[in-house]
């Protein structure tokens, strides 16, 4: 009997022989032989945002961007080729954006991502469009291309595997039981055994409208109702991608000189265009025009994640309903009729002299996390008084004890605090609790040098 011959009978009187497929491609993915991967290797590149800012440069050569920490990037091109005069006009022009981040980057092309990303880390400007050229292209490559841990390949070294070609006819069981299974996998990956999968990069989004206007204006009520389309258009765009603005930036185009600007800032991430519109009246009300308006423009550098909270049963402030709404809708109604130098928050500082462990800063927005590291700080503040003096006050002294409106009754431990050597400003003092003769609360201390005075330093509520 005759053995069966590789074919295949149709309908018809043909007969279409069966592809025969290499063995050494028998693993690869089908989807590999219909890509062609650009790696970017930039030596050197040591700020990330250099690397964030080059890749969005290089979405204009094609949509799949992955970034590879710190200095690689990783470009899907196969259908970009014939935009860019092939693989040398896009190697010139991918050269040519590099430049501009002030670095010399090594390109190489490759079916897989992690070859071409190899061979560029090794120096190589390999270009390999065929799977059949991948395993011989990058066998004469040097290990420390894969970027492996310093000590697996020193131990390598010493058995005298220091290329890829060599560790890769090394048996895959006795490799992984002596090297670890992760090697072995980006072996898969770099040979296409397995698929390898990179996160696209997304550049930060950023919301930009302008409208030019009909007729100029000089009226805050009309440029109101001109900006409400803009207000809507950032409404739709917050809500649609579930971010909110801590800062909105306005701008206010004349027929000559510079734009007019006015910048919003809020306590707390807000997607409503209602709410927006009316806090940017509040504070455009308060901006001089220098000339008539003939476009104007919004702008929202920095979008924050962010859900709108479901509304208590309770109105604020009754059976515990929550104020934080409340409180970030006062702080930034302030700072659109005052202005944002008016309005200041309280921060404790990890200081023990009371005069200096507090300190006016910015109102914090309400998405602002809490710093453990100050747990110690609050809770030594909570024991003083929210009354502190501008300057001790000294108190009279009867036998040795302190007298306001009567002899004051100390009614708590000594606290003391010796501290400020270090800035010139040292002080040793024992702080009391004390009682006056009209049940007033206060906090007083003793100097510990001489003359051990007594001085009064705030009240209590």
């Amino acid at each position: 009997m005759q053995p069966l011959s590789p074919r295949v009978a149709t309908d018809t009187a043909y007969e279409l022989p069966i592809p025969v497929v290499p063995r050494a491609l028998r693993h690869l993915p089908r989807a590999a032989a219909a890509q062609l991967w650009a790696a970017v290797h930039l030596p050197g590149l040591e700020a990330a945002e250099k690397l964030a800012q080059l890749a969005s440069v290089c979405q204009r050569f094609t949509p799949r961007v992955s970034l590879v920490p710190p200095d690689g990037l990783l470009l899907e091109v196969q259908g970009s080729l014939q935009l860019f005069a092939g693989v040398a006009g896009l190697t010139v022009a991918l050269t040519a954006e590099c430049r501009r981040v002030s670095t010399c980057p090594v390109i190489a092309f490759a079916p897989l991502p992690l070859a071409a990303l190899t061979a560029a880390r090794a120096g190589k400007a390999l270009v390999i469009t065929s799977l059949a050229q991948l395993t011989g292209q990058l066998a004469p490559l040097p290990l420390r291309a894969l970027c492996w841990p310093d000590e697996t390949l020193a131990r390598l070294a010493r058995v005298g595997v220091r290329t890829i070609g060599a560790v890769l006819r090394l048996p895959r069981a006795a490799f992984a039981r002596r090297f670890g299974a992760a090697q072995l996998a980006m072996l898969d990956a770099l040979t296409g055994r397995a698929p390898q999968v990179h996160a696209s990069f997304r550049p930060p989004e950023r919301f930009r409208r302008r409208r030019e206007l009909d007729y100029e204006l000089t009226d805050h009520g009309r440029l109101l109702v001109a900006l409400a389309p803009l207000f809507a258009a950032l409404g739709e765009f917050l809500t649609a991608r579930q971010c909110g603005v801590l800062q909105l930036e306005g701008r206010l185009w004349h027929r000559h000189g510079a734009p007019t600007l006015c910048i919003l800032q809020l306590a707390a991430p807000c997607a409503e265009a209602q709410h927006l519109a009316a806090l940017f009246g509040e504070h455009l009300q308060r901006q001089p025009l220098p000339a008539a308006v003939r476009a104007c423009e919004l702008r929202a550098a920095a979008l924050i994640p962010h859900l709108p909270g479901c509304r208590s049963l309770w109105q604020a402030g009754e059976h515990g309903g929550d104020t934080g709404n409340e409180t970030c809708g006062l702080i930034e109604l302030l700072h659109a009729r005052l202005g944002a130098g008016t309005v200041h928050g309280l921060a404790v500082r990890d200081e023990h002299r009371p005069e200096s462990a507090w300190a006016l800063t910015v109102p914090p927005a309400a998405s602002a996390p809490r710093d453990p590291a100050r747990r110690a700080a609050r809770a030594a503040a909570a024991r003083r008084p929210l009354w502190i003096l501008p300057a001790p006050q000294p108190l009279a002294v009867q036998d040795g004890w302190p007298q306001r409106h009567g002899p004051l009754r100390l009614v708590s431990e000594p606290e003391r605090i010796e501290s400020g050597w270090w800035d010139g400003g040292e002080i040793a003092r024992d702080y009391y609790a004390a009682l006056d003769a009209h049940g007033v609360r206060l906090w007083v201390f003793r100097e510990r040098a001489a003359p051990h005075g007594w001085f009064l330093h705030g009240v209590f509520g």
